[in-house]
């Protein structure tokens, strides 16, 4: 629900900055800094997390918890985080060639969201394919 709503809202954004005489360089740049701020602080959120079930895990450990218990606890489904550089490897090689195609194509404009859509749905398509084949 979160990222309907983050998405909705940068659409906004994207639309407000084309609404006046033109394009407006700030509102992009104000749209771009918030985004950027979202990638960071979900990336520390993710690293906490990873860090916190770590020290559970631990802590479930050293208290000689029975077995059965323990690995009913710390049951993890084998496919949750198998392939995650795979996943974020396409997700930033679909941005950065999006990005680049932006940067020949100026002036910034509505396309360059087309285009930066278009670079990380096909980053998107390319983990899924892979995925797919890696299950086989």
């Amino acid at each position: 629900m979160k990222k309907i709503i983050t998405t909705v809202a940068i659409f906004h954004i994207v639309i407000a900055a084309n609404a006046g005489n033109g394009y407006n360089q700030e509102v992009f740049e104000i749209s771009a800094a918030i985004f950027v701020m979202l990638a960071v602080m979900g990336f520390i959120l993710a690293f906490l997390k990873k860090i916190l079930e770590h020290r559970l895990k631990n802590k479930i450990v050293d208290k000689g918890i029975p077995e059965n218990i323990v690995s009913s606890i710390l049951e993890t489904k084998p496919n949750e985080q198998k392939h995650i550089n795979v996943k974020w490897f396409a997700i930033l090689a679909g941005i950065g060639a999006g990005l680049l195609l932006v940067y020949y194509t100026k002036p910034l404009d509505i396309h360059s969201l087309a285009i930066m859509a278009f670079s990380i749905s096909l980053s998107f398509l390319g983990y899924y394919l892979f995925t797919k084949h890696a299950e086989k």
